[in-house]
């Protein structure tokens, strides 16, 4: 029901306009109703779940059920929470001055049922909008249970000369003040199990205890919770009785594929637009990023039951662009573009945001990001030239031989990091098997990329060990495999 909510102030104007409760479950429900049958999008900017977690979550509000989202770090949880408000009711009604939202044709606490008595029909009306009507706690171990449902105000009681015996000293928690509300805690597991022992009766009966006053307030709440599953091994768990008292338990994933992580990165990347207008980013360069992060998820290095975060590819993206932006600002050009050696500067965001077993630690996380580069470039090299097998028979000719052939006559190739665009385009002209490579299998490629491929060449024939590639101060300098040892001797 649609009601003008800037002429109703007083619970006489309300009566009259047909107002009638409704509990949170079913506000969502029935909005949901509505945008289903209209075939709108329900929770928009949430990409790969369109076909899994999406339809189990609208299930779930469907069956007015509480709800837990259990997954890995970075997958989306809090922001599917947060996008359950656009579900609500535009605006509400609730009793002016009351702490726990008061609906004014059913009122709970003492206050609104007291003011109601003494003015009537003349009760003043607030308006509660939707964006109002969410709470989040994010579960820690120092949360106690007066933080969550309340506990005696000493100094209330003081104040207004009240016996302790007065249900009037009670400071309602952040779930009472929650009331016709959703309401959030993150990361369950974190929360102790007594506290969470003090969730059962408002889940399930609707009442609450505090300091030995047992209040029949039936709360109207729409909770939704959100675990991580390596927590319930390593930090705590969900007691038993609580997961009962869950309705629905939705788990959610990683994008599946590179198109839908791009997507994820393009929307969340916090980008400067000067970053945006100055530095150009490769298709190519786009898709390797996001390899990273499938390479990560699957590495014998990194702790799969902690996960790999959908932030990681973000915050390199983000390093990413200003790696190029810093070289451009050094070199003094207008724009640039990034380069395959600009994917150095990715590294501190990845380090930061892997979790490695005990392989991994031996490496070392700078060894760790690198060798997930490499392989990244290792599996995006097969979608745009011919594939190198690890065993090849004697004397068998490949699409690479003359360019490893040049390397081996030559004394190396280096591209340094300061290069301008003019020279390290230059650089990359000069090899002339590697110019003819790429004319013979990606004669279509778009020419503001074909130095991003030609550079994709050489570090795919290091990951397949046609080339060395050694790092030093300045850049890169790539070699032919066996040079080095000849020279030597």
């Amino acid at each position: 029901m649609s009601l003008n909510h800037n002429k109703i102030t007083t619970l006489a104007q309300l009566k009259a306009a047909g107002y009638k409760s409704k509990s949170i479950k079913d506000e969502l429900r029935d909005n949901l109703r509505e945008k289903i049958k209209k075939g709108e999008e329900t929770f928009t900017g949430v990409w790969g779940y369109e076909n899994s977690v999406i339809p189990e979550l609208e299930r779930a509000i469907l069956s007015r059920h509480n709800i837990n989202l259990l997954g890995l770090r970075g997958q989306a949880k809090t922001r599917l929470a947060r996008l359950m408000v656009n579900l609500l009711d535009e605006y509400i009604p609730v009793v002016s001055g009351s702490e726990i939202n008061d609906d004014p044709l059913q009122p709970m606490s003492r206050y609104a049922s007291e003011l109601i008595k003494e003015k009537g029909d003349k009760t003043p009306i607030s308006w509660l909008h939707r964006s109002e009507r969410f709470a989040e706690k994010l579960a820690t171990p120092d949360v106690t249970v007066a933080d969550l449902i309340g506990d005696v105000d000493p100094i209330k009681a003081a104040n207004l000369k009240l016996s302790y015996a007065d249900d009037r000293v009670i400071h309602f928690g952040m779930i009472p003040r929650a009331n016709r509300c959703i309401f959030v805690i993150n990361e369950l597991p974190d929360l102790q199990a007594r506290i969470q022992v003090s969730l059962f009766n408002i889940l399930e009966e609707g009442d609450i205890q505090i300091r030995g006053f047992k209040l029949r307030l039936p709360l109207d709440i729409q909770f939704v919770f959100t675990a991580n599953p390596e927590d319930y091994t390593n930090r705590g768990s969900i007691v038993t009785p609580l997961k009962d008292r869950i309705g629905s338990q939705i788990l959610t994933h990683y994008p599946k594929s590179v198109e839908i992580a791009r997507k994820i990165t393009a929307q969340e990347a916090d980008l400067d637009e000067r970053q945006s207008e100055s530095v150009y980013i490769p298709d190519m360069a786009k898709d390797l990023l996001e390899q990273i992060g499938f390479e990560a998820r699957n590495s014998e290095y990194v702790d799969a039951k902690s996960g790999v975060s959908a932030r990681t590819s973000i915050t390199a993206y983000e390093n990413l662009l200003s790696t190029a932006e810093r070289r451009a600002l050094q070199t003094g050009a207008e724009n640039t573009m990034v380069r395959l050696s600009d994917f150095l500067g990715v590294i501190p965001a990845i380090t930061g945001k892997i979790e490695l077993v005990y392989e991994g630690e031996q490496e070392g996380a700078d060894g760790v990001a690198e060798i997930l580069i490499d392989d990244a470039v290792k599996s995006l090299f097969p979608n745009y030239f011919p594939k190198i097998n690890k065993l090849e028979k004697k004397d068998a000719i490949t699409p690479y031989d003359e360019l490893v052939s040049w390397f081996f006559q030559g004394e190396g190739f280096e591209l340094l990091d300061d290069f301008t665009d003019e020279e390290y385009k230059r650089a990359l002209d000069s090899i002339p098997p590697l110019n003819q490579l790429i004319k013979e299998h990606q004669p279509d490629f778009a020419k503001e990329d074909v130095y991003f491929l030609k550079e994709l060449v050489l570090w795919g024939l290091v990951s397949y060990n046609k080339l060395s590639k050694n790092r030093f101060s300045e850049g890169y300098q790539f070699k032919d495999l066996y040079g080095s040892f000849i020279s030597g001797l």
